[in-house]
């Protein structure tokens, strides 16, 4: 895979964006996020933003809210 030229801000969105994934697939994530990329012959922080929404959406898991303090 080629590199792919990003802005500063805009590698700072996808590795913001990478904090909630679980570790284990972050590197997927990073991958599905590279791969939508791929396509773009320059992408701008539109395409990031739709490339990080579309691999969130397969590989968040949100967090089990269960009997707490508060309920």
């Amino acid at each position: 895979m080629p590199p792919i030229k990003l802005t500063d801000d805009e590698l700072s969105a996808v590795l913001r964006a990478a904090r909630p994934i679980a570790v284990a697939d972050r590197d997927a994530f990073l991958i599905e996020v590279a791969a939508a990329l791929q396509n773009c012959s320059e992408p701008g922080p539109g395409d990031v933003h739709r490339a990080i929404v579309a691999a969130q959406r397969k590989f968040f898991d949100p967090p089990e809210i269960g009997e707490g303090k508060y309920r």
